[in-house]
């Protein structure tokens, strides 16, 4: 561990030591604590320290006095280290300033490195850490130095003895060692020894074979009438993954601290829950079919109440092609609404070292799709039925696992029961390309026409919505399904590059604006998060239409799902009224039509903005 001295703006613990805090700290853990602080340079002069002055100096200076000791020189230290005393005045008067300066820390000193090495490897029973006392060069703006002078650049080849010559020094060049130095033939034994360099990444692994669609057919034909969430489809689909045979075992389940309330308590006892130690204890739970379970070969990682935790094993796993030339395929499965945001970093990051698999986001904040948006490799979805879930997770599996594209999937999951419908006929393009025609309203001439969107759980809303603007007024309205607002928003971007970059082709359509072509009538989207989220495809409808969104701005407050929907504005009268007001706007009805649905949906007009609460 290095104790460096100073972080980037000044000194560590200015008016401490941070080495000997965090030698308090893993003391305390039970660790065996070695100490490099000082070089071999100072042993001549702790040899003739009978009185231990030197050792009384060297305790009562703090990390700071330090910090200023290395950013100066020689005289400096012999005047405001050594000068404090007579004594260690004397002790060091037949040295010159350079050799004041020559004296140092003992992370620099091989000698010593090697010896505590030495003594850590020896030492039994208790783990050791290794603490090297550092100070950098000292200075605290070091850290906006952006390049060396000459002068700065010769100084460092002499303090390190690199054989550059003064003519060269320009150039700043690369050194290094001949092929039969000791230095290189000891670099090559190390390789050798490791089995090769280290680290090393690799963009490809070995393909897997993945389930068809077919696999699951039984989420497919919908529930038939039965009630059940999107997350028990999800685990459902997940069983599957696991029973098969080629992919089967390379599958990770990562849950912080929530496997029985995603359903996943059936998991235990086949799966297991890992533990290096296995279990050391009856479960509490044991006279149950499906008791908590810990066992070494468990193949459920449970990192307690932790998403950071859980995050960095699911990097982990999903990084595994590269750094181990082992795909795993991880689907961590957490509380969204509370999760992303905590590890959004940690998200970010995961899209930068080309993580392949899973997260599965449960009961999903209202911001959380947004995050996801950020990240340009993260592809994410908000699926309402068990088929789109199906579809999606299985081109999860085809894209990451078979193609070995680096992408990972960010899928929201809801914990509200309802029956689930057979997949349309045709209906994987759209589920996959973001959106699809999930029904048409009533044709008919002269028939006032709106399109409806929706995602997740709200599409329900929509769906009624449908339902309500039919019977009141006698609008007729299609619905779509929309799966990822995301997805629709990156394919409109890249339609405007091309077209942009070839301006005498034959211009390209988004995909939205292909669905909606041939669809009249005022668009109106509905989702479960902010309205940001569903206006990111404004610009890629066809024109002259008319978009309005519904969504979740603002700090919700409620004791039910149906009070929280009424209070955000997104549940089925907002948006049947949303959809007349539009019409009303492009003169199709009167407006008084409108003013009629917010009294007979029982809207209120004058309740504050939920934006604003």
């Amino acid at each position: 561990m290095n104790c460096n001295l100073q972080r980037l703006d000044g000194p560590v613990r200015g008016n401490g030591k941070i080495i000997q805090e965090l030698e308090s700290a893993f003391r305390g853990a039970g660790w065996n604590v070695i100490k490099v602080v000082w070089g071999s340079y100072w042993d001549p002069l702790f040899l003739r320290d009978a009185k231990g002055l030197l050792l009384k100096r060297m305790e009562e200076c703090v990390d700071g006095e330090y910090q200023r000791f290395k950013a100066n020189d020689g005289a400096y230290v012999r005047k405001h280290f050594f000068g404090k005393y007579p004594e260690l005045l004397d002790m060091v008067a037949n040295m010159s300033d350079d050799d004041i300066w020559r004296l140092n820390r003992g992370g620099h000193d091989p000698h010593k490195m090697y010896a505590a090495y030495a003594a850590a490897m020896k030492h039994k029973d208790q783990p050791t850490v290794n603490g090297m006392g550092e100070a950098g060069e000292g200075q605290n703006v070091t850290h906006q130095q952006k390049k060396m002078g000459t002068a700065s650049i010769k100084a460092f080849r002499d303090r390190f003895n690199v054989p550059i010559p003064d003519d060269k020094l320009e150039e700043v060049p690369f050194y290094k060692p001949p092929a039969d130095s000791p230095e290189m033939q000891y670099l090559r034994e190390r390789i050798a020894a490791m089995g090769g360099n280290l680290p090393a990444r690799r963009r490809k692994a070995r393909p897997l074979e993945v389930p068809l669609l077919s696999a699951f057919d039984a989420q497919l034909k919908g529930t038939e009438g039965r009630e059940i969430s999107t997350t028990m489809a999800f685990v459902r689909i997940l069983n599957t993954i696991i029973r098969d045979k080629n992919i089967g075992k390379l599958v990770v389940p990562i849950v912080p601290d929530e496997s029985r309330t995603f359903g996943m308590e059936g998991m235990f006892r086949q799966l297991g829950i890992y533990s290096h130690v296995g279990q050391l204890y009856t479960p509490q739970d044991a006279d149950q079919l499906m008791y908590y379970k810990e066992d070494k070969n468990g193949q459920i990682l449970q990192e307690g109440i932790c998403e950071a935790g859980a995050m960095c094993s699911w990097i982990a796993a999903a990084t595994s092609y590269s750094t181990h030339s082992r795909p795993m395929i991880p689907f961590y499965i957490f509380y969204s609404m509370f999760g992303f945001q905590r590890v959004g970093d940690l998200a970010w990051a995961s899209g930068d070292m080309r993580a392949r698999g899973f997260l599965l986001g449960g009961t999903a904040g209202r911001h959380s799709h947004l995050l996801a948006s950020t990240i340009p490799n993260c592809v994410s979805y908000d699926p309402t039925f068990a088929y789109e879930l199906a579809v999606i997770i299985q081109d999860g599996l085809r894209r990451m696992c078979r193609e070995q594209e680096d992408v990972y999937f960010y899928i929201t999951v809801m914990n509200e029961n309802y029956a689930h419908p057979a997949m349309p006929e045709g209906a994987e393009k759209g589920i996959l390309r973001g959106m699809y025609l999930l029904s048409g309203g009533k044709a008919g001439k002269n028939r006032l026409k709106a399109q409806l969107m929706g995602s997740g759980t709200i599409l329900r809303e929509v769906i009624a919505a449908a339902e309500l603007l039919e019977k009141d007024f006698g609008v007729s309205a299609d619905i779509w399904s929309v799966t990822s607002f995301n997805e629709l928003r990156r394919d409109g971007i890249e339609a405007v590059r091309w077209n942009t970059l070839h301006p005498e082709a034959e211009p390209r359509s988004s995909y939205v604006e292909q669905c909606l072509r041939d669809h009249p009538g005022p668009v109106i989207a509905a989702t479960d998060y902010m309205k940001a989220f569903a206006d990111q495809i404004r610009a890629f409808l066809p024109q002259p239409a008319q978009y309005s969104v519904l969504g979740t701005d603002g700090f919700g407050r409620s004791d039910t799902r149906k009070a929280l929907r009424r209070f955000f504005e997104v549940d089925r009268h907002y948006v049947a009224v949303a959809a007349l007001k539009a019409l009303a706007d492009q003169e199709a009805l009167p407006h008084k039509k409108v003013a009629e649905a917010i009294e007979k949906y029982g809207v209120d007009p004058e309740k504050p903005n939920p934006a604003k609460c």
